[in-house]
């Protein structure tokens, strides 16, 4: 169980991402200067962007480091989908600071997806999602092109979340 389901790991930081994947980029701007960019990362390492934009998360640890265990669910009751994931990679860098999960067994897809916010030269902040991923469970290989669709409104989902974050960290 403790095995990722692919062989690409670590593709979202090393980059390229692999043929045969459905690929998602998503980025969104969520701040300006240095106060945004540590509670954005914060934010994004701590799990608080992800339980801010309603999913559910149990970590075996309190922050993003490669070898955490997380398990994130989303939906209510019997439609509750539960994914196990490990942290593959964890960065904290002056004007980088991220993570990325890959899947493990029994989640619904198999790949990685990475979280990433970025201070940009002129002071602008970053949040990008990049993932690659491809349906496993009988539920993700019916729902099709649903599944593409899902991701990208949950990288914006994302993306709200910590902007709402960061906003609220700068009014104090």
């Amino acid at each position: 169980m403790n095995a990722f389901t692919y062989p690409e790991v670590g593709a979202t930081r090393l980059g390229p991402l692999p043929d045969g994947y459905h690929h998602l980029h998503h980025r969104t701007r969520v701040g300006r200067g240095r106060a945004d960019f540590e509670a954005a990362g914060a934010a994004v390492t701590g799990w608080r962007m992800h339980r801010t934009s309603g999913a559910g998360v149990r970590a075996s640890a309190d922050r993003a480091e490669a070898g955490v265990f997380v398990r994130v669910s989303l939906g209510a009751g019997p439609f509750r989908f539960t994914a196990p994931c490990r942290v593959v990679w964890a960065a904290y860098e002056k004007d980088l600071v991220g993570f990325a999960y890959g899947t493990l067994d029994r989640h619904p897809e198999c790949g990685e997806e990475s979280f990433v916010v970025e201070s940009a030269d002129d002071g602008t902040v970053w949040f990008t999602v990049t993932a690659f991923s491809r349906p496993v469970a009988w539920y993700t290989r019916l729902a099709g092109p649903l599944v593409p669709m899902t991701q990208r409104w949950y990288a914006r989902r994302l993306g709200a979340a910590l902007r709402r974050i960061v906003a609220e960290a700068a009014r104090g």
